[in-house]
């Protein structure tokens, strides 16, 4: 009986030990506004209470295991969501995880994640521009990853979304204040279609030092996602940017320029400029983008807003960006909303 209990008591410490070295974290993030949306070439505009008017809604779980020797086993499941209908996903046929669906191990080496991460573009894209991720109103954002379906004829000139499916990722140790990410997506496509040896490759680099931040990053792509085809008609397409911060304490400036390119439509080369200052318990925050076209056309955009903190995880804003593509005619939209992270 003794012997029994001893036994007990020796797997309950064990498994408290085990316990104690892994973590699983539920958490996400909830954005909504109320406003009205007019883009350039819209028709008309439309009022409505949308979601991820700063960041876009997601939640999931996040957790990591330590196997010691300073090895960690990761894994990431998390979904987008609309919280102003409760619909999962970005858009209709989103896939369900398709923010993260991924594992991996980390350690001295840096770490390698496979599944669906991020997309080499996306990190640069949030980090050199003051709206962060905001797909409703930031102006490099919405020319980088958000085409309109309204008569323009607007593409996006990411080439493929912020995420990709079917990758490994190496992230590299930092050195100093400079760390990287090598990304490389397999198309999972059967040889018969002649297509399994399509891909998508790309790096990233971001380097802090103090005040200074500076990124970069370089995609080749033949693949679409987050649902994963060959481009139709074949082609390749490839996309670059620069850019970087300088907060000089009453205001942060930032900047960056890039440029799109495929075989099919006109080469885009964007610039963009913008600006944070601290006023109050919030931020000021400023931003303007302008995509020209060896075409001809250019597309301009410019937000305005201000950003309310009323925690570390609680913020309120409102914005005003106003849209114009040429020989189109010009949207403005405003959105007053409310985030939280937990």
């Amino acid at each position: 009986m003794k012997k029994s209990l001893m036994s007990i008591l020796a797997l309950a410490a064990m498994a408290g030990g085990a316990h104690a070295q892994s973590t699983v974290q539920v958490m996400g993030l909830l954005d909504t506004y109320a406003g009205s949306i007019r883009m350039a070439g819209d028709g008309g505009r439309t009022s409505k209470v949308g979601s991820g008017g700063m960041t876009t809604s997601w939640i999931g779980f996040k957790g990591s295991e330590d196997l010691g020797g300073g090895l960690r086993a990761n894994f990431a499941l998390t979904s987008f969501m609309q919280v102003n209908s409760g619909v999962p996903g970005r858009f209709t046929g989103d896939t369900f995880f398709s923010r993260d669906a991924n594992l991996g191990l980390s350690g001295g080496f840096g770490a390698v994640t496979v599944g669906r991460g991020l997309a080499p573009n996306f990190l640069p894209t949030v980090i050199a521009n003051p709206f962060g991720d905001s797909f409703t109103f930031s102006p490099l954002v919405l020319h980088a990853n958000v085409g309109l379906f309204n008569g323009t004829g607007w593409t996006a000139t990411t080439p493929s979304d912020t995420g990709w499916s079917n990758e490994v990722i190496y992230s590299t140790p930092k050195f100093g204040g400079l760390s990287g990410n090598v990304h490389y997506q397999f198309s999972n496509l059967d040889s018969t279609t002649g297509n399994s040896g399509k891909k998508n490759i790309g790096v990233n680099a971001m380097y802090f030092n103090g005040p200074l931040a500076l990124t970069g990053f370089y995609e080749r792509d033949q693949l679409n996602n987050p649902v994963v085809t060959a481009f139709s008609p074949a082609n390749t397409k490839k996309d670059w940017m620069l850019g970087g911060s300088y907060d000089f304490t009453v205001a942060k400036a930032f900047l960056t320029y890039g440029q799109a390119a495929n075989n099919l439509t006109p080469k885009a080369k964007t610039t963009s400029v913008g600006v944070s200052a601290p006023v109050g318990a919030g931020k000021v925050l400023a931003a303007y983008a302008n995509t020209s076209l060896d075409s001809g056309i250019s597309r301009k955009t410019a937000s305005l807003g201000y950003d309310y903190f009323l925690s570390k995880r609680t913020d309120v804003y409102a914005v005003l960006m106003n849209d114009k593509i040429t020989a189109k005619s010009t949207g403005t939209s405003f959105g007053v909303g409310i985030r939280h992270s937990f």
